[in-house]
């Protein structure tokens, strides 16, 4: 049974095909970037068909349409192949035929994407709230800014509060600062109501899952932390092991070590934390980490208070007990169980 290695370059309107079988280009096909063209093409070969695709907006819709079709789908990572599939011209053509090329060679780094449309849509809400908090964060800082370009110290309590607001744009002298003040402040309310409705959704949508409901028994994570790592890990069974879940958080230490000293000895290597992570997840679990220990006695601070203790320095006692608490919710995801606070 002959064997296809496809790469596929996606774009919105049309989308690239080239079909490696023994190591030569046999086919090449551009279609419209929609489910029915690329299954007619897929279906058209007989033989195992292995399928590859760089991570973009339009993966995770591709991936779910497509899983079924082939007999083995890889959404790979554009970051880890960029070196060797940047070599040399780059055109549709050229790149899907180096991404064929890459994945009969298995070079490609699998990007995890779900097939339920439910968790789905959850990351995508969960999402779009911390965009519109981002968002919402920048026009503050923004009316802020433009009140001391103009001499005038923005009360807190006049950003969210209207009435207030209206009270004090109608008290300054300055009616130009005035008036620019109350254009940037009809952005944060937009900003904000988006927050606020996007926020609704990511909670109701999430409390259908009890481990999201078991993570809110732990110190430090609340209901949106908790749907924010449900949403972003989806999964435990994708991490083989813990320092993987570590690494892909930002948590996990990655070790650098090279050349020998005068005497022949390997350097000491350096260790310092993972850089290409998931920033979001990173925010979740260090503000948990955080909470902890500015928060009342428990399992987690008496451990941060024993790492003090022990030496350590407060920020690698930070990552320590965010790694902790990672693991700690792991192991409750995998096992399906809520806290015991004895086993920690």
């Amino acid at each position: 049974m002959a064997t296809y290695y496809i790469g596929m370059d996606v774009h919105c309107n049309n989308t690239e095909l080239a079909v490696e079988k023994g190591r030569k280009i046999v086919e090449r096909y551009s279609v419209p970037t929609t489910i029915p063209a690329i299954s007619e093409v897929l279906e058209s070969l007989s033989g195992k068909k292995h399928l590859a695709m760089e991570e973009g907006p339009m993966a995770g819709w591709l991936y779910r349409n497509l899983f079924d079709k082939v007999d083995r789908l890889i959404v790979s990572d554009p970051r880890r192949n960029r070196l060797i599939a940047s070599e040399g011209d780059s055109d549709d053509k050229i790149d899907s035929a180096k991404l064929a090329t890459l994945l009969r060679g298995g070079y490609l780094r699998a990007v995890h994407h779900s097939l339920d449309l439910d968790q789905w849509c959850l990351k995508r809400w969960v999402g779009l709230y911390h965009d519109r908090i981002k968002d919402a964060t920048r026009a503050i800082n923004k009316i802020r800014a433009y009140g001391r370009m103009h001499g005038i110290k923005t009360p807190r309590v006049v950003i969210r509060d209207v009435v207030k607001r209206r009270q004090w744009l109608a008290s300054l002298d300055d009616r130009n600062a005035a008036a620019l003040l109350e254009v940037l402040c009809i952005g944060y309310d937009a900003a904000a109501q988006q927050c606020r409705r996007a926020k609704q959704q990511l909670l109701g949508r999430s409390r259908h899952y009890p481990i999201v409901n078991w993570w809110q028994e732990l110190a430090g994570v609340g209901p949106v932390r908790a749907a924010t790592m449900f949403a972003y890990l989806d999964t435990p069974w994708r991490f083989k092991r813990k320092n993987q879940l570590w690494k892909y958080c930002g948590l996990g230490l990655v070790h650098n070590s090279s050349g020998k000293d005068s005497r022949g000895r390997y350097k000491t290597g350096q260790l310092r934390l993972a850089w290409h992570a998931n920033k979001r997840l990173k925010n979740a679990v260090m503000g948990a980490a955080i909470s902890i220990i500015n928060g009342k006695d428990g399992v987690f601070k008496d451990y941060y208070e024993k790492l003090i203790n022990d030496g350590l320095t407060r920020s690698n006692a930070r990552h320590a007990v965010a790694r902790k608490l990672l693991t700690v919710m792991w192991g409750m995801w995998k096992r399906s169980c809520r806290f015991d606070e004895s086993l920690v």
